[in-house]
């Protein structure tokens, strides 16, 4: 059975379409995941690694106000980190991952494990989805990673 990655890849290349991510909490892990796949240098286009606040903003132009309103964890700002690497990429669509990792809560009442994944596309609306995972630290930036696979892949079977 081939990889959610290497599905990714192969659908992105039977459709001539290409990719951008956006990543905080898994700093870099999808970009690593995708690309790992043979052939994903026609369809991955890269990712932004915006861990701190300022490099969302100066990185993919998210407005200060999206996350001093809704926190660095939140469906608007993923939303946004896509929309952003989808405008600053040209890509055909983008995928974003920010979250709390911890191991300790950022002051906010946002629990330790959540993770918000966004998308964004060329030909529609910004979406967002949360998840919670359990583990250690590097567990949940890992399933994180993967589940940000598994969310692109499943919008774009939608879509495309």
């Amino acid at each position: 059975m081939d990889s959610p990655e290497e599905n990714l890849v192969a659908f992105l290349t039977e459709r001539s379409l290409t990719l951008a991510a956006a990543e905080s909490c898994t700093a870099g892990l999808v970009a690593d995941r995708i690309a790992r796949v043979p052939g994903a240098s026609k369809v991955f286009w890269g990712s932004f690694v915006c861990y701190s606040p300022r490099a969302k903003i100066k990185m993919l132009g998210i407005e200060s106000g999206i996350l001093d309103k809704y926190g660095l964890v939140s469906a608007e700002t993923a939303a946004a980190m896509a929309a952003g690497a989808l405008e600053k990429s040209g890509a055909d669509v983008a995928l974003s991952v920010t979250g709390l990792a911890g191991p300790e809560g950022d002051g906010s009442e946002t629990p330790v494990g959540t993770v918000w994944i966004g998308t964004a596309r060329k030909t529609g609306p910004e979406t967002a989805e949360s998840f919670h995972f359990g583990g250690s630290r590097n567990d949940l930036r890992s399933r994180a990673a993967l589940e940000a696979v598994n969310q692109i892949l499943k919008q774009l079977q939608e879509f495309f």
